[in-house]
């Protein structure tokens, strides 16, 4: 069967996944290379991985079954600054596409230039924002000529190292835009106007290749509208002549910092693959197939966590997502063996009611293909076809590809669940500090400008997450005021975190919940006579990515800012700062050299100070041995930054607690309509604990440097350290009777089998007990076989396990496994 497999991967390599040389289509297929073929792909983002990871990602993606790597181009990233441009390491885009290419996949190059993407400013560079006359996502002359400009520099580099289908390189779709038809109303005439110009300028590069628009209901011709969500089955193109294309298949969601884990079972992702094609798809991309990590400060959101895993089918780390990467590698390799029916054939719908379904595929020769669907969310249905009874289980899909033999069903998951561990930690790392400079701000608001409005905190050009708002206030004894009683600063911002201080002193922090930036923080502070200094650090944690006008919300301060006295016993009196002469100063001190290891000032001084704000610490530590991926334990920590080696992990935010609400220990129920509240978990525990360190951030030589920027106030001597991550247990459920079971520990060896039983256990993998029914043979004996090899298969049986008294009771036998690693 293995050999089978290598075997057709190769077919495939050679008939489409070699370097095209003509891409078209019609209403029922692309046509490349004159071979009318079905597309899976999968999205996995250049700069969420370093360049080192993306072989090693693109051949897991291949092995899965993948046709196509899908990628955004992210303009932020590319073009920071006004016609200063990089691509550099991993934002090098054109060694991704050809990391691609030499792997024998295609490319779908999602230019954009807007991405949502859950990515600071939906990678929009902030300067756009501060363009005199400028207005995005609409027909602005100012935008457009940018976002031309911008197009046109990706659409020449890719055609000058010919890289378009039609110059026989890998790109065989590129896309315009992106989901602009979500918020097209509210721009009313001219967000029309802006789409029909989109589409005539993408059109007028001339790249040989179709061009897409996903989720725009009137995308104008020859522009291919496409599918975003969830579900994709129901989607009609608004051409008759364009394919049915599926751009984002969403195999899990992205985390907020407060918000719980999400998770979508395979089952589901892959009854949604089966039903779109069952319904005459013929693109389908996976978002996300590897998720990564958002290093440094391209979270966006606000309030998008560092780590945008997305329970991929690749995790974070480059992983295999099992039982997902394996149970859709499975389903890509039964779709691709009747590409030919899929594309060529003459199409039967049967409908048998109570949501039950059959669609068949005939070829003139005679060869057919059966997808028997169930989309009945509670019960199993009994299909008759051909005059042989099909059980379908709830919420599922079978194919027959010769129309008589169930091959695949999407509910049978028969490929092992993976659970990972993580290990070591027991390094002691011996820690110094520095204080962040702060008394050019706090005591005499020293800034870089001024002016006598508060500033939206786009106004930097997004140089930093902070920026100081400084003024100061003269209080005499004639002031009304200056008698009241118990004053306090109260400060509107959507900054979503402000720190405020009054003549040097911190009187308080305010931060927001994901979803409601608009916050008013009110602290009692004291004020003296003559002049007051006050000085408000506001820190954004990333900017607006999605949403109509999204880039007309405001950031920071916005004010008012006022003085808050009490007279009289319950008369307020208060003081408007809002347009006094504010001093502005982008970012801290301690950010300019945080990606310098040498920098000076740190002290060892015992004990080391702890939970205090607006701290730095360093510690060296030694390279974790082997090749397993790195994660540094920030529990204990507050918020801030971490950077190993001057490489930037991104914000971390571990005391950030989920939702304690919503989770559940019971197994996920993949049956019904599933979304990102459904099946959720880690509630009431740190949103992040854990921060990828790629392996290529770590010095060859051993010796290391961790470098945090404490915000909030942590205790780095309480559990900071380094793990790796390895498979710790695998689990294989089987319930057929005669179904092959393999278990593989990924190069490791098997130590103990922890658990089996062949009867009706119950539980999921690391809490499995054994059920009321059980085999005459001890299950975990019989496996002892198992024990020191890397990978071990065996046959769900009566013959191997021994006969129960199942029957009896009327209950289906299943043999369940745990082993370890």
């Amino acid at each position: 069967a293995f050999l089978s497999f290598v075997i057709l991967l190769a077919i495939f390599a050679c008939i489409g996944r070699c370097a095209a040389d003509n891409v078209t289509h019609d209403g029922r297929a692309l046509i490349i290379n004159g071979h009318r073929r079905i597309i899976i792909s999968g999205s996995i983002h250049y700069p969420r991985s370093t360049v080192e990871m993306w072989a090693d990602l693109i051949s897991k993606a291949k092995h899965g079954g993948l046709d196509a790597i899908e990628t955004y181009v992210f303009w932020n990233a590319h073009e920071p600054v006004r016609r200063a441009y990089d691509f550099s390491n991993n934002l090098d885009l054109i060694r991704f596409i050809k990391t691609v290419r030499d792997a024998g996949l295609y490319a779908v190059v999602r230019i954009g230039p807007y991405v949502c993407a859950e990515w600071n400013y939906g990678g929009f560079p902030v300067w756009l924002h501060n363009l005199a006359g400028g207005e995005l996502r609409t027909t602005n002359e100012v935008f457009m000529n940018e976002m031309q400009t911008f197009t046109t520099l990706i659409v020449d580099m890719l055609k000058k190292e010919k890289l378009f289908a039609s110059q026989g390189g890998p790109i065989i779709l590129a896309q315009i835009e992106n989901e602009y038809g979500d918020v097209m109303s509210a721009y009313g005439d001219a967000g029309k106007a802006y789409v029909n110009w989109c589409a005539a300028m993408a059109d007028s590069l001339e790249i040989g290749v179709p061009w897409i628009m996903c989720k725009q209901a009137d995308a104008p011709p020859p522009m291919i509208n496409t599918c975003n969500g969830w579900y994709c089955h129901e989607f009609t193109p608004n051409n008759p002549n364009s394919p049915k294309m599926w751009t984002e298949n969403w195999t899990g969601w992205f985390k907020s910092w407060g918000g719980r884990d999400p998770h979508r079972t395979a089952e589901d992702v892959a009854y949604a693959v089966a039903r779109f094609f069952q319904r005459g798809g013929i693109f389908q991309n996976y978002y996300m197939y590897h998720g990564g990590t958002n290093f440094g400060r391209s979270a966006g959101g606000p309030y998008i966590t560092t780590s945008y895993d997305y329970d991929a089918p690749l995790d974070e780390y480059g992983g295999l997502n099992q039982p997902k990467y394996g149970h859709l590698k499975q389903l890509h390799r039964v779709l691709h063996s009747i590409e030919k029916q899929l594309t060529d054939g003459n199409v039967t719908d049967i409908d048998y009611g109570n949501s039950v379904t059959a669609t068949v595929y005939a070829l003139p020769n005679g060869r057919k293909s059966c997808f028997l669907g169930n989309a009945n969310s509670t019960t199993a249905a009994t299909v008759v076809y051909g005059g042989v009874n099909y059980t379908v289980p709830a919420w599922s899909v079978s194919i027959l590809p010769d129309c008589k033999r169930e091959v695949y069903n999407t509910a049978k998951v028969k490929t092992q669940t993976t659970v990972m561990a993580r290990e070591g930690g027991t390094q002691t790392l011996k820690w110094e500090w520095r204080r962040e400079a702060l008394d050019d701000a706090v005591l005499f608001g020293k800034g870089q400008s001024s002016s006598k409005h508060l500033w939206d905190q786009k106004a930097i050009d997004d140089a930093s997450d902070y920026l100081w708002y400084m003024t100061s206030v003269d209080l005499e004894e004639e002031d009304p005021l200056f008698a009241a009683k118990n004053m306090s600063i109260q400060v509107n911002t959507t900054g979503q975190i402000v720190h405020a201080y009054v003549n040097g002193r911190h009187v308080g922090s305010n931060w927001s919940t994901y979803g409601d930036f608009k916050t008013l923080f009110s602290k009692e502070a004291k004020f003296r006579k003559g002049k007051n200094q006050i000085s408000l650090l506001s820190a954004t944690v990333g900017l607006q990515n999605y949403g109509s006008f999204y880039d007309m919300m405001e950031d920071g301060i916005v004010g008012p800012v006022q003085i808050v006295g009490i007279i009289n016993g319950d008369e307020s009196i208060t003081k408007d700062l809002s347009k006094h002469k504010w001093n502005y100063q982008v970012g801290l001190r301690g950010l300019k050299d945080a990606r310098s290891v040498n920098v000076d000032r740190w002290t060892t001084s015992e004990p080391l100070p702890v939970n205090r704000m607006m701290t730095w610490y360093r510690a060296a530590f030694e390279s974790p041995p082997g090749e397993d991926p790195v994660a540094v334990d920030l529990k204990g920590m507050g918020k801030g930054y971490a950077w190993v080696n001057g490489n930037s992990l991104g914000r971390y935010w571990p005391s950030f607690l989920a939702d304690e609400n919503g989770c559940s220990d019971d197994p996920c129920d993949y049956r019904g309509a599933y979304d990102n509240n459904k099946c959720v978990y880690n509630c009431g525990k740190p949103t992040q604990r854990y921060y990828h360190v790629p392996r290529s951030f770590l010095n060859a030589g051993g010796h290391n440097e961790l470098v945090l920027f404490e915000e909030f106030g942590g205790n780095p001597t309480s559990h900071v350290g380094f793990k790796t991550l390895r498979p710790g247990s695998v689990c294989a459920t089987a319930k057929q009777q005669n179904q092959r079971v393999t278990l593989s520990c990924h190069g490791r060896r098997i130590s103990a089998i922890k658990f089996a039983s062949y009867g009706d256990p119950n539980g999921t993998c690391g809490s499995f007990q054994k059920g009321t029914c059980e085999s005459s043979k001890d299950a975990v004996a019989v496996l002892q076989f198992c024990v020191g090899k890397e990978t071990c298969t065996f046959i769900h049986s009566d013959q191997m396990f021994g006969a129960t008294d199942c029957a009896a009771a009327a209950i289906d036998v299943k043999l369940v496994v745990e082993a370890v690693c």
